[in-house]
């Protein structure tokens, strides 16, 4: 990893739906190199993905919540927990946590009824819940921040 793949990524990252002509500009490149280094850096693992950035409140999930939980010590209900979080559209994140709690969910919901109702109906209807805690941002401060990647990294991403 040198300065102009980490020049790349940045750019990426900024407006992932550069042209390789303008990329290559930004970054000091002919097209040609341009497009080896981007082919190179997906093939490595390094870029992952491109993806669209949704406005929340344009689709109808202004209202996030942070949801902890703590469930019994049973393979089984992890197991049913964690497909029913993965299958749900509300939920935006699930991080399965070392410590307490043992989950950490972000949700996104129209509005504050809308999220009694998914809370009520999936997750405190769930067999093994032992402790719910919810936090609601005041503000988000920083959301979605491009990841800087250090000179002469490159972990395992397989």
């Amino acid at each position: 990893m040198d300065q102009t793949d980490q020049a790349i990524i940045k750019a990426l990252q900024e407006n992932g739906r550069l042209s390789n002509v303008d990329l290559a500009e930004r970054v000091h490149l002919t097209p040609g190199p341009c497009l080896r280094r981007v082919h190179r850096l997906e093939a490595d693992g390094v870029i992952a993905g491109y993806q669209a950035h949704i406005n929340p409140a344009a689709v109808g999930q202004a209202f996030e919540v942070l949801v902890d939980v703590d469930l019994t010590n049973s393979t089984q209900i992890v197991d049913r927990f964690e497909s029913m979080m993965l299958a749900r559209p509300e939920v935006l994140e699930l991080h399965r946590m070392f410590g307490s709690p043992d989950y950490s969910v972000r949700v996104a919901v129209a509005d504050l009824d809308e999220f009694e109702t998914f809370l009520t109906s999936t997750i405190m209807d769930t067999e093994g819940i032992q402790r719910v805690n919810s936090r609601f941002p005041m503000k988000v401060l920083k959301s979605l921040r491009p990841r800087a990647v250090p000179l002469g990294q490159r972990g395992s991403a397989r």
